[in-house]
């Protein structure tokens, strides 16, 4: 999918129409869910100003939606590496002709007479220093087109990538090697990546999986729509990085049919999911490190398409692989999929990969579950008896943030250590009370961004009751660590957990009635969103905005490390003439400045402030008596200022 994206990217706002209401869900017994909300593509496109994209896809779409050879990037198990994976067709002819089968001929001879793909990459548009690899290839089982053709699955791992280099690549999907397309790496040192939660290419369709014209036809019509949102979010995403984003984590849910729910649980059938999904042209420079969700985890077409790092058995629901990582700078990033609850082998994966990667300064997990949001799923017991099984396990291995999907809606979290269960209770115990809570008493029409809360405080039924206590006790006040500053996390002992939003607007869920004691912030008004996260040696800063028009919908948030906080300063003082007053500072390492404050009393009430990056400086004092004074030190982060701990008081008499 090509587009002018960036020129036209913010011009308006998403319109009301856009929260188009999907087919309701009708829950046990007599009660009604309110109907999940999704994004039509034509309302998206007038509202970004973008609708002859749109137009233009929508007849681009009818030759694409059979293309199965699309291609997928991913990270590398660092970042000299990146992972390529693609279809080609069992019949497929030999690439034997043209300027990149030339390259691969004098490149490397004895490859070119092979008939397995191969990738070509070199530097600048003329491919310097090209590197010629064949493709590690696996048949596709029990996959046919609509025209009866077969499929390998061809893999890729490129090395020797260097720093703020652009490349181009070229490969062979059966028809010859494709047009060279760009890919340029970026610093490791301070880096972007881009965060989005459930594109799930598909879910738009309200039609369940039947072997039938009406049922493709309407597939079709919702990968469409959902592609093309998918893009603008990608494509609103770089352009708010100026292109500098270097890569995507995605928390699961690529797709939308299972295997168990396909037309006559034909894994074929989700493939038109998967082209549209890798349809964006922002895709072919752009590498996505997945995780697996519950719509991929039943179909072995996920680890065909996705070429993932470092893979391990540990994790494995035996049938789309286990957990993964993958090291950029000096971020370790641990994939779990969680589809398989053995928490033990997700204990061994971190333990594993965090003892490999000892040097790497922070560390982040991703995984599908919600085990601390805010919609729908949160409250769910299977998800909070996750919550109790993993978190120590992230505590226990210094994990800096968790980012989560699921529950496509917005949630952060606020610094967590130590949540424990208080009550055992099973993974189905309350769900009734679940759909009592949330009943929308047969309104299947209107749409809502947070659902009924329907069980008051005051219940004597001893159901809601026990309803209620559990709820309020698995949001894990006691596990809450105060802050001093609420958007900045200086050395914090918890842990932060993101969940978020659809970045397709394929379907939302509605936030929960009471938002829980661990939450700091959420969102839903049924419109894409998508995170930036900006990694520097000291910080990790969190912005989350709507895809339609740019703006945040939360505050910036950042984790500090501890170097980056100045040491506790030490000061001297002593009266240098009348009312004036000299303080003398012991330099503190990496410091930009000095707050210096005083007043007339020792607990600082109306002290002045004032700053300085000498280590020594006089002012006036307010008046004669005694001038109480302390010092901190700071220092400049990516624009935030980050203070020290005070110095001791010190006094001085002024006659």
């Amino acid at each position: 999918m090509k587009g002018n994206w960036k020129k036209q990217l913010f011009a308006g706002a998403l319109a009301v129409s856009l929260f188009a209401t999907g087919g309701f869900t009708a829950l046990a017994g007599d009660y009604t869910a309110a109907p999940d909300g999704k994004t039509n593509a034509a309302d998206l496109a007038a509202a970004m100003g973008n609708t002859s994209e749109w137009e233009s896809w929508v007849e681009e779409w009818n030759t694409v939606k059979t293309d199965w050879t699309q291609i997928s990037l991913t990270p590398g198990s660092d970042a000299t590496q990146l992972n390529f994976a693609w279809y080609t067709p069992k019949n497929m002819k030999t690439a034997s002709s043209g300027a990149v089968a030339k390259i691969v001929a004098k490149v490397c001879p004895k490859l070119a007479e092979s008939t397995m793909p191969k990738m070509v990459i070199g530097e600048g548009k003329n491919m310097r220093h090209a590197k010629v690899y064949e493709a590690v290839q696996t048949s596709v089982e029990d996959e046919k087109d609509n025209d009866g053709n077969e499929y390998n699955s061809n893999k890729v791992t490129v090395t020797g990538l260097k720093e703020n280099t652009t490349y181009y690549y070229s490969y062979d999907n059966g028809n010859g090697y494709t047009e060279p397309a760009a890919y340029t790496t970026k610093s490791t040192d301070k880096f972007s990546f881009v965060f989005v939660g459930d594109p799930q290419i598909g879910s738009s369709n309200e039609l369940k999986g039947t072997d039938s014209e009406k049922f493709y036809n309407a597939q079709s019509d919702s990968v469409r729509s959902d592609s093309f949102n998918w893009e603008a979010t990608l494509e609103a995403a770089m352009a708010k990085t100026g292109n500098q984003a270097s890569f995507v984590v995605s928390a699961g849910d690529q797709i939308q049919t299972t295997k168990k729910k396909s037309p006559n649980k034909d894994a074929s059938k989700s493939e038109i999911e998967y082209t549209g999904y890798l349809s964006p042209d922002v895709l072919k420079s752009l590498p996505v490190a997945t995780t697996v969700g519950n719509h991929d985890a039943d179909n072995a077409n996920y680890t065909y398409h996705f070429n993932t790092p470092n893979s391990s058995e540990l994790g494995s629901n035996g049938i789309v692989g286990g957990d993964y990582y993958f090291t950029y700078g000096d971020v370790l990033f641990m994939m779990l999929n969680t589809q398989d609850t053995n928490v033990a082998e997700h204990k061994q994966f971190i333990e594993q990969a965090t003892a490999a990667n000892s040097d790497c300064k922070w560390r982040i997990v991703t995984l599908h579950q919600d085990i601390y949001g805010s919609a729908e799923h949160s409250n769910e017991p299977e998800i909070t008896n996750l919550r109790y099984q993993l978190a120590p396990y992230f505590e226990e291995y210094d994990v800096d943030a968790v980012l989560t999907g699921h529950d496509h809606a917005y949630s952060r979290s606020r610094m967590l250590l130590g949540g424990t269960a208080t009550s055992d209770y099973t993974d189905d115990e309350f769900d009734e009370m679940l759909e009592r809570d949330m009943d929308t008493k047969g309104d299947k029409e209107t749409q809502l961004f947070t659902a009924p809360g329907n069980i008051q405080d005051d219940t004597e039924d001893p159901e809601e009751k026990a309803y209620l206590e559990y709820l309020y006790s698995v949001m894990d006040a006691n596990a809450v660590e105060e802050l001093k500053d609420d958007d900045v996390a200086y050395n914090p002992e918890g842990i932060l957990y993101m969940t978020a939003n659809s970045s397709s607007g394929s379907k939302y869920y509605d936030l929960v009635p009471r938002m829980q004691t661990y939450i700091a912030g959420r969102w839903q008004e049924d419109v894409p969103t998508y995170s930036i996260i900006d990694v520097t040696d000291h910080t990790l800063t969190i912005n989350t905005y709507r895809t339609d028009n740019g703006e945040k919908i939360d505050d910036t948030f950042t984790i500090v490390k501890s170097d980056a906080v100045p040491g506790k300063a030490a000061a001297a003082a002593k009266a240098v003439g009348k009312k004036k007053v000299m303080v003398s500072i012991t330099p503190v390492k990496n410091a930009s400045g000095y707050e210096i404050q005083y007043a007339d009393n020792s607990c600082f009430k109306k002290a002045v402030t004032k700053k300085t990056t000498k280590t020594t400086c006089i002012f006036n004092a307010p008046k004669k008596g005694t001038c109480y004074i302390r010092v901190r030190a700071y220092k400049k982060v990516s624009g935030k200022t980050i203070y020290g701990a005070y110095s001791d008081t010190v006094r001085v008499t002024l006659k």
